[in-house]
Formats: structure tokens, C-alpha cells, sequence
């Protein structure tokens, strides 16, 4: 009998789990501090790492816009990274976004638990202003 398939949240949790200890709980905390900021984010791993999307209600667009697509970690060598694809759209006072890239994208960082800590209110204020300008 062929095992169930995993729900997102359990390869999301299960992809955690196998990361290295010294970035694994920082990347947990990210986790729960960006479900947290509104009942309308899932995850999932898209581009082989956890990544927060939008399940609410949109304008039809062109899927190769990502317009759904809230944030995705980049996990390489140990740095931790999150992508927020739309990011060059959100109004970010607070310094937390990072990069100018042609293609919108802006990057956030984190260094540890005590600097996603100091970053968690700028964190979810970017995620709101990200979801205030959701084509609905």
C-alpha cells in the first residue's frame, strides 16, 4: 500500500527539520512569525525550500508573474534569506528589504535568533503592506 502523500505544511516542517541546528530554529521562527501575520498565508516548498504564498482571492493573472507569491527562503550555505518576489512593490521604511533587482524582487536577512527577533514588527509590516496591495 503506497504511503499517503505529505501535506505541505508536513514537507514544509519535514524539510525544517533536516536543516543544520544552528539555522533551524531561526528558520522556525521566521515560519511561525510570517503564518502568523494573517490567516490567509500557506506555505510550501517551491525552489527547494519553504516558501509563503496568498490564499485568498485575486484578479486572474499570468502565473508566471508569481503575483501569489509572498516570500521564499534561500537557504544557501547556512545564510538565511527571504526573497519576497514583489518586493520592490511595498514601501519598506523600516531598511529590512534589501537589493534592487530589475525583475521587483527584494531580499531580507537574518543572521540569528536575536536578529529575527529585533526584525520580527518590520518583518510583518512588510508582509501587510505586501498583502494591502493584493489585486483582488
Amino acid at each position: 500500500m503506497p504511503k499517503p502523500a505529505l501535506t505541505d505544511q508536513q514537507q514544509v516542517t519535514q524539510h525544517i527539520q533536516k536543516l543544520d541546528p544552528a539555522i533551524r530554529y531561526v528558520v522556525e521562527t521566521l515560519r511561525q512569525i510570517i503564518l502568523n501575520t494573517d490567516p490567509e498565508i500557506a506555505e510550501q516548498i517551491k525552489w527547494n525550500n519553504p516558501s509563503f504564498y496568498y490564499t485568498g482571492e485575486m484578479a486572474p493573472f499570468d502565473p508566471k508573474e508569481y503575483k501569489r507569491d509572498i516570500a521564499v527562503f534561500n537557504l544557501h550555505k547556512n545564510r538565511i534569506m527571504l526573497v519576497f518576489p514583489g518586493g520592490a512593490s511595498v514601501n519598506d521604511t523600516s531598511g529590512l528589504l534589501e537589493g534592487d533587482y530589475k525583475d521587483g524582487r527584494r531580499i531580507a536577512t537574518f543572521k540569528d535568533m536575536a536578529d529575527a527577533g529585533a526584525k520580527t514588527s518590520a518583518l510583518q509590516s512588510v508582509i501587510k503592506q505586501w498583502l494591502s496591495l493584493v489585486e483582488q
